[in-house]
């Protein structure tokens, strides 16, 4: 993979803090025509869960050349390595003129795993405000539910809803509370998911040149209000899991997970 395709250490950071990245307007206008056709046509196809992307996912569907994309193939190399299962695909269809929308939820069992999937969102045409689209709680990824858990709560401060153009690929950690927003237009809104599993340990999978530099460790130190006075053991979070991305055993903010290392009883033991 050429390295100019994958994401950067910064990238790589604000993926931990925040749970995703959004890339706007990222395919092309063609492929999004084709996806929207076949999505209208509502003959997809089938593909076999727990086999490689690509050789579950047909080279001449337009889903496949979206991510086949070199551009898109970085991101996933960056985040879950070059050959990652295929777990499974969903095609979100808002009818025109639904007034409600889903409740809030994730897409799985309580997940206590550092090794995370990914979940790609594609939205192959104009998704303004009036069609809803999908919502998401940024930095909540490390808030382990059970499916609908959370689905008494209706608005958190901070969420963010993907209002954006055709061709806006998002990914997002599997970890992520979201739910659809209802569409109040006379169109159907689309919205296709894809999730993926690592084969390979996900360390430093990504392009490293700016890792010497530090620019990225800001990011890792970002909160959002919703999390209250919960917010420093995010920050914890965030530290963990960039240890395990990175290998740096040491790494730290602010001394945070370093003091709850301290454990004088293992230096006396050493010496």
């Amino acid at each position: 993979m050429d390295k100019k395709y994958l994401l950067t250490t910064g990238q790589m950071a604000q993926f931990v803090a925040d749970g995703f990245l959004c890339f706007d307007e990222f395919i092309p206008a063609e492929l999004n025509k084709a996806a929207h056709d076949v999505f209208e046509s509502k003959n997809f196809g089938r593909f076999k869960q727990g086999k490689p992307l690509f050789e579950a996912m047909p080279e001449d569907h337009p889903v496949g050349r979206i991510f086949r994309l070199p551009e898109v193939q970085g991101i996933t190399h960056s985040l879950v390595g070059p050959d990652p299962l295929y777990d499974h695909h969903a095609v979100h269809t808002v009818p025109a003129g639904q007034k409600h929308g889903q409740h809030w939820h994730g897409d799985a069992i309580i997940d206590t795993r550092t090794h995370f999937d990914i979940q790609y969102f594609y939205f192959c045409h104009d998704t303004p405000l009036e069609m809803g689209g999908t919502m998401i709680l940024p930095g909540s990824h490390f808030r382990q539910i059970n499916t609908v858990d959370i689905g008494r709560y209706q608005n958190f401060m901070g969420q963010h809803k993907f209002v954006c153009k055709a061709g806006t690929l998002a990914v997002v950690h599997h970890g992520m509370w979201h739910c659809a927003q209802p569409n109040r237009t006379a169109d159907t809104r689309y919205m296709f998911k894809l999730r993926l599993n690592p084969m390979v340990r996900q360390l430093r999978l990504w392009n490293t040149d700016d890792y010497e530099s530090g620019d990225w460790r800001g990011a890792l130190g970002k909160t959002y209000r919703w999390m209250g006075n919960e917010d420093r053991l995010e920050v914890v979070n965030h530290i963990k899991l960039w240890r395990f991305l990175s290998g740096d055993k040491k790494f730290d903010l602010g001394y945070w997970l370093s003091r709850l290392e301290n454990m004088p009883e293992n230096l006396l033991e050493a010496s």
